[in-house]
């Protein structure tokens, strides 16, 4: 296992004056991939927020989102600051997104993707913003001016395949663009300015379309010849196919109404789409839910198997964040109750309750991603770091990795802590190359 540090720069928070030991500010980790080299990029977001107001920009409030790229030996070599403008400097030129993602693409550069449907493409030395397909949210029932989404998440398949979530607009009795759509583009795929690639819907979440208008639909995104739009996407949508699955359809703990999150890719021609029934005020432990097979034909295949609904339930926490080894056929989750681990079948391989001693720091940490190394990205929400558990080749010794892990983390955290000297755990660098985008 490996500890990595996730820094802000030293440089923004001498400019904005953060006292660490006082309050307001916030660090937040959405996410992290690694390269085949070995490298690492991890996307947080820095805010501060204080009632009362200054006339000084550099004690102003802010919210700024960050990449940091770390070497293969854990050291940070450059990070970009983007999401508004700091003080006295020029505008961002990417906007603030939600739920955003990262993406290493074929050619090496890398894809921050964020809902509804904004992607912006920087080169891999995080210096330069090479495109940007940008979709801000709206409560807007059709695209407004200058409105070019490409998806509001990708991931990279072995054969350089897009794995997308896209938006639409005009769904159901619903404002705005939500996700609806799971796209692929064609193998070896990249992107850049003029090269904006055409991508094959092969699932819809909801197919409740009659208030679509004729120029709410995304030229990129095709079912057949022709752009999806109404009638024209794959069939039957991933909200019918499930309830018949489960026999859930008119209950008002179905599929009606639900929600999916970002895909994961099982290989080249096979996904996992995690998808959730609708949140009620009142508990929604019991609801249904699914991680849905879906192959690159948009076949339904079944769903990874073994949870339950209560015992299991990601909604205690809210976390359905579904992650895939495309180059080992294997697919993990980590919730309030446990990790889990699947094949490629759907059978489930490996389970480890938090409420096992061993397991119990698992609660502490979100499952961001699976490396090409074969490698789970654990990020720790309030101590601000990234753990690497490598993930044996037969699942039945996962849990012994695992814990591995967990006991070497305080051992390693140590050893940071002297080089680094955090503050509330806010892990200060002075050098990673610092680029405002």
């Amino acid at each position: 296992m490996t500890l990595l540090p996730i820094t802000a720069p030293a440089s923004l928070l001498d400019i904005h004056r953060l006292d660490p030991e006082a309050g307001g500010w916030g660090l937040r980790v959405d996410h992290a991939v690694a390269t085949a080299a070995g490298d690492t990029y991890v996307l947080s977001g820095l805010r501060r927020y204080r009632v009362t107001g200054s006339a000084d920009p550099a004690e102003q409030n802010f919210d700024y989102q960050l990449i940091t790229r770390h070497g293969s030996d854990g050291t940070p070599t450059a990070t970009a600051v983007f999401g508004q403008a700091v003080p006295g400097g020029d505008p961002s030129a990417i906007a603030q997104g939600d739920s955003a993602t990262l993406a290493v693409l074929p050619d090496g550069t890398v894809a921050v993707s964020s809902k509804p449907g904004s992607t912006h493409v920087l080169s891999p030395d995080l210096d330069e913003v090479l495109v940007s397909w940008p979709m801000p949210w709206s409560l807007e029932s059709q695209p407004g001016p200058g409105e070019d989404p490409f998806a509001a998440s990708i991931t990279v398949t072995p054969a350089g395949r897009l794995l997308c979530m896209t938006s639409e607009y005009g769904l159901s009795n619903w404002a705005g663009a939500h996700p609806n759509i799971i796209a692929v583009s064609e193998p070896g795929t990249t992107l850049g300015p003029g090269r904006k690639p055409v991508i094959r819907a092969i699932a819809t979440l909801d197919a409740r379309t009659d208030r679509q208008s004729d120029t709410g639909s995304s030229a990129h995104v095709r079912y057949g010849d022709k752009p999806v739009m109404r009638g024209n996407r794959p069939s039957p949508s991933l909200t019918e196919a499930l309830s018949e699955l489960t026999g859930t359809s008119g209950s008002l703990y179905g599929y009606l109404d639900s929600k999916m999150t970002r895909p994961a890719a099982l290989g080249d021609d096979l996904f996992v789409v995690p998808v959730f029934g609708k949140v009620y005020r009142s508990t929604n432990l019991g609801q249904e839910f699914s991680f849905a097979l879906v192959n690159d034909r948009g076949v339904l295949q079944g769903r990874l198997g073994g949870l339950h609904l209560r015992e299991d339930s990601p909604f205690t926490g809210f976390d359905f964040t579904v992650v895939a080894d495309p180059h080992r056929a294997r697919a993990f989750h980590l919730n309030r109750y446990g990790l889990y681990a699947w094949s490629a079948d759907g059978v489930l391989r490996a389970r480890m309750p938090t409420a096992e001693k061993p397991f119990k720091p698992l609660v502490h940490f979100a499952l961001l991603e699976c490396t090409p190394a074969g490698e789970l990205l654990l990020a720790h929400r309030k101590q601000h770091l990234l753990l690497r558990v490598p993930v044996p080749q037969d699942l039945d010794d996962l849990a012994a990795a695992v814990e591995t892990g967990l006991k070497g983390y305080g051992r390693e955290r140590t050893a940071l802590k002297k080089q680094y000297s955090p503050t509330n755990w806010l892990w200060a660098d002075r050098t990673a190359t610092v680029n405002h985008l």
